[in-house]
């Protein structure tokens, strides 16, 4: 075993419990902590794979700027644990079986990918910040102007959902 690969299994191990902590914590504060250590665990994957510009920007967009914006809101409209809610009766057992065929179709992927030897490595300047800044503003300048767009609206839906009417009380 290498080093690479023990350090790879470990943060996977990492990533994984911080993901299914995030899902299963009934405080959103504690969620919120958890994704933020599921953000920096994917940064340091990208350090694994040779990418250190996708390293930086994922901690400065996401760990950084998303997680301030996840806070603000989550303070905004109170950090109380969420109520049991109503399931109906069928929801988990469709939820298991989504699961399952998720599981089997992601070992199917990745066993047929390793027999055909489709995974190889990112080309030498796949991290380089110039490069990918002429591809983002040149051939993927509508998905960047979408996303923004996106973005914009989703703040105007949170200002307007927890914005009260003059008198009313939260």
């Amino acid at each position: 075993m290498t080093v690479n690969l023990v350090l790879f299994l470990i943060l996977a191990t990492v990533a994984v419990i911080s993901a299914l902590g995030m899902l299963l914590s009934r405080n959103t504060v504690y969620s919120a902590l958890f994704l933020v250590l599921n953000f920096a665990t994917v940064a340091v994957f990208y350090l694994l794979l040779g990418a250190p510009f996708i390293a930086i920007t994922q901690v400065t967009v996401y760990a950084g700027a998303i997680m301030v914006l996840f806070i603000f809101v989550i303070m905004l409209l109170g950090a109380d644990p969420l109520p049991e809610g109503n399931t109906l009766p069928w929801q988990k057992w469709l939820a298991v079986g989504l699961a399952v065929i998720l599981a089997v179709e992601g070992t199917f992927l990745i066993s047929t990918q390793k027999a055909a030897g489709i995974i190889s490595s990112p080309a030498a300047d796949a991290g380089n910040p110039k490069l990918i800044g002429q591809l983002l503003f040149s051939e993927y300048v509508l998905p960047f102007e979408a996303t923004s767009i996106l973005l914009l609206v989703a703040m105007v839906g949170a200002i307007v959902l927890t914005s009260r009417k003059k008198g009313e009380e939260r």
